[in-house]
C-alpha cells in the first residue's frame, strides 16, 4: 500500500498529456503564437467596440484563440495535479500562470468596452450574434456589477494573487503534510492522504480503521492554523469582491454566475439536513449492528454493509463494467468510454504528491482527462463512471455549442456524472438476482453515490454557509471557529446515532471545493436532477434517454431551470428534491429488509 514516486508508477496507468501537445516545446511555441495573436487582436479591437458588427466580430475572433489558452493551462496544470512534489513542474506552471495573467489583463478591455457601447447597438449585437449570443446576454446581466475599464484591467492583472489561497492549500496538503505509519497488532501500515481517503476509511477491520483515523486527524491538527489562514484569505477576498461589484451580499455574488436563486440554494441544504438525516441515522445503526461495533463513530461511516462481498476489480475489468452499463446512452457514448481507456485519458496511478479524490478536465472538442487513485475496488468503477459523465457532457456540449456556451453552470455540473453512477448501479442489478448481490449494489449506491453527494458534500455546504454568514457580517474565521462550526454541523446531522470523536471536526481541512465558491451544495443539486431523470429512463426507456442527451448537448446555453426541464425535471419546486430524499430512504429500507432476510439481523 505504500505510495511510490511518480517516476516509478506504470506508464499505462497514467494519462497521456501528449494528446494536448506532443512535447513541451510545442506548448511554448503555442504560447508564443498566442501572444502574437492577442497583440494583433488588441490592436484591431481596443477602443473600437462601438457597433453591433464590431462587437460580434470581436467576440467571434476571441473565441478562436480561447481554446488554445485552455490547452496551455491544461497541459501545464494537469502535470502538477499528478505530482505536487515535482518542483520543476510547479515552476513551469507558475510561469504559465504569469503569462496567462498578462494575457487576461490585455483582454480585459473586451467586456468593459462592450458595455460602454450604445444600448441600441448592444441589443442589435445580441440579435446578430450566433455563438456568442448567450455570452452577450450574460454580459448585459452583469453590467450593473462591472467596474471601470481601468479597474477591471487591474483586477485581471491581480488574477494570480486571488488564486494564492488555493495554491497554498494544495501545496500544504499534497507536498508538505507527511503522515507517519501506524502499527496495529504488530503490523505496520503506511499512511498518506489518498491512502486514508481511498483505503482506510473503507477498511473492514475496526482496529486498523480507527487507528488510521486517529493518525490522520492528529496529523491534520498540526496544520490547522495555516489551512485556516489560507481559507480566511479566500472568503475575505470574495466578500471584498461582492462589495466592490455592488452585490447585496456574498451569497448573491457567488450565486450570480450559477444563475440560481438564494431560495434554491437554501432549499438544497435545509431540506436534506432535515429530511435525510433520519434515514442516514438508520443506515448508521444498521452498519453498527451488522459489524458488531461497540459504538458507531464518525470513523466508521464509510464501511461497507457486507465488506466480504465487495469484489476486487482490475482496471481492465472496469472498462467492461462501465462500457456495458453506459451502453444505454448509445454507441457514440460507449465509443468515448473505450477511447478513454485506449488513448489513456485516465490517470489511475497512486503516487506521492498526487491530488486526492477525482476530477475530469475537458479539452474543447478534443478529449477529456480524468484523475483518480485506483484501489481495485468497485467504488473506483463508480468513480470512473462518474468522471466519464463529465467527459460525456463535454463531448455533446462541445459539439453542439460554441466555446462560450459548452459548459453548464456550476449548479448542474454534477448531474451528468452522478447519472452515470446510477446507470452503473441499474446495470449491475440486472446482471444478478441474488439477494446478497442486490444488497451489495444498493449499499454501494448509498455508501458511495448518495453518501458522497447528499451527505459529505451537503455537510460541507452547511458548514460553508455558516462561514459565509460570519464573513458577510464583517467577521473573520480561524481554526477554532471553523472546527466549532464543523462539529456542530456533524452533531446536528447524526444526532445520537453516531459518536463524533475528537478530530472529526477537522474535516473542514480536507476539501478543496471551499476555494471554488458555492460548489459543495451543487453535488446534491446535480444528483437530484440525475435521480429523477434516471427514474424516467428506467420507466420510459429511449424517449427519456433522448431527453437526457438533449440536456447534455445544451451545455450552458440555457439556465439551470431550462436545462433541467429538457431532462423532464422541474427544479422550480421542491418536488424533485423531496422525491429524491424519499428514494434514498426507500433504498435504505430495502437494504435493512434484505439484511434481516440474509443475516437475521433486526434493527
Amino acid at each position: 500500500m505504500a505510495l511510490c514516486a511518480r517516476k516509478d508508477v506504470p506508464v499505462q496507468e497514467t494519462w497521456d498529456l501528449s494528446l494536448i501537445f506532443a512535447e513541451e516545446s510545442q506548448m511554448w511555441e503555442a504560447l508564443d503564437a498566442l501572444k502574437k495573436q492577442v497583440r494583433t487582436f488588441v490592436d484591431t479591437y481596443a477602443g473600437k467596440l462601438t457597433t453591433a458588427e464590431q462587437i460580434v466580430a470581436c467576440l467571434d475572433e476571441q473565441e478562436a484563440f480561447l481554446p488554445t489558452m485552455g490547452n496551455i493551462w491544461s497541459y501545464s496544470g494537469l502535470a502538477v495535479e499528478a505530482d505536487y512534489t515535482d518542483n520543476a513542474l510547479r515552476e513551469r506552471n507558475e510561469k504559465i500562470g504569469d503569462e496567462m495573467t498578462r494575457l487576461y489583463k490585455e483582454l480585459a478591455f473586451v467586456d468593459s468596452e462592450i458595455l460602454l457601447a450604445p444600448a441600441e447597438e448592444l441589443q442589435a449585437a445580441v440579435k446578430l450574434a450566433k455563438g456568442c449570443r448567450v455570452y452577450l446576454e450574460n454580459l448585459l446581466a452583469k453590467k450593473e456589477h462591472m467596474l471601470s475599464p481601468e479597474t477591471e484591467k487591474v483586477l485581471a492583472a491581480l488574477g494570480r494573487t486571488f488564486d494564492v489561497p488555493y495554491e497554498v492549500y494544495n501545496t500544504l496538503k499534497l507536498a508538505d503534510i507527511a503522515f507517519n505509519p501506524i502499527t496495529v497488532d504488530g503490523k505496520e501500515y503506511p499512511m498518506g492522504y489518498s491512502l486514508y481517503e481511498d483505503d482506510y476509511e473503507l477498511e473492514a477491520d475496526p482496529a486498523v480503521r480507527r487507528a488510521a483515523f486517529r493518525r490522520f486527524y492528529d496529523t491534520l491538527k498540526k496544520y490547522e492554523n495555516t489551512t485556516a489562514t489560507a481559507y480566511n484569505a479566500c472568503v475575505t477576498e470574495e466578500k471584498v469582491m461582492s462589495e466592490l461589484r455592488g452585490h447585496k451580499d456574498v451569497f448573491d455574488y457567488l450565486l450570480f454566475e450559477q444563475k440560481v436563486t438564494r431560495e434554491m440554494y437554501d432549499r438544497q441544504i435545509d431540506v436534506i439536513t432535515e429530511r435525510l438525516a433520519p434515514h442516514m441515522r438508520r443506515y448508521a445503526k444498521l452498519l453498527q449492528k451488522k459489524h458488531g461495533l461497540d459504538k458507531m463513530t464518525f470513523a466508521d461511516l464509510k464501511i461497507a454493509v457486507d465488506p466480504e462481498y465487495d469484489p476486487r476489480v482490475t482496471i481492465k475489468e472496469s472498462q467492461r463494467y462501465v462500457h456495458d452499463a453506459l451502453s444505454i446512452l448509445g454507441g457514440d457514448y460507449t465509443e468515448m468510454v473505450d477511447r478513454a481507456y485506449r488513448e489513456r485519458w485516465i490517470d489511475f496511478a497512486k503516487n506521492i504528491g498526487k491530488s486526492t479524490g477525482g476530477f475530469c478536465s475537458g479539452i474543447y472538442r478534443q478529449n477529456s482527462f480524468i484523475l483518480l487513485n485506483w484501489n481495485d475496488r468497485m467504488s473506483d468503477v463508480f468513480t470512473v463512471a462518474h468522471e466519464l459523465g463529465h467527459a460525456g457532457q463535454s463531448m455533446y456540449g462541445d459539439a453542439a455549442q460554441s466555446y462560450y456556451d459548452c459548459s453548464p453552470t456550476m449548479y448542474l455540473v454534477e448531474a451528468p456524472s452522478t447519472m452515470n453512477e446510477l446507470l452503473l448501479a441499474n446495470y449491475l442489478l440486472k446482471t444478478n438476482g441474488d439477494k446478497r448481490f442486490r444488497r451489495w449494489v444498493l449499499s454501494s449506491l448509498i455508501s458511495n453515490t448518495y453518501y458522497h453527494n447528499f451527505v459529505t458534500h451537503l455537510r460541507e455546504a452547511w458548514y460553508q454557509r455558516e462561514v459565509y454568514r460570519i464573513i458577510d457580517a464583517g467577521g473573520s474565521v480561524n481554526a477554532d471557529i471553523l472546527s466549532d462550526i464543523f462539529r456542530k454541523n456533524l452533531e446536528l446531522f447524526w444526532g445520537d446515532a453516531v459518536e463524533i470523536p475528537e478530530g472529526a471536526e477537522l474535516t473542514w481541512m480536507r476539501q478543496p471545493h471551499y476555494y471554488m465558491g458555492l460548489y459543495p451544495y451543487t453535488y446534491s443539486a446535480g444528483l437530484t436532477v440525475a435521480t429523477q431523470a434516471m427514474l424516467r429512463i428506467r420507466e420510459e426507456g429511449e424517449p427519456a434517454v433522448a431527453d437526457w442527451k438533449r440536456f447534455l448537448a445544451a451545455g450552458g446555453s440555457k439556465t439551470p431551470l431550462e436545462l433541467a426541464k429538457l431532462a423532464g425535471v422541474d427544479i422550480g419546486t421542491d418536488g424533485p428534491l423531496n422525491a429524491t430524499v424519499d428514494y434514498i430512504g426507500s433504498l435504505i429500507e430495502e437494504i435493512i429488509r434484505l439484511t434481516e432476510e440474509i443475516d437475521g439481523i433486526r434493527l
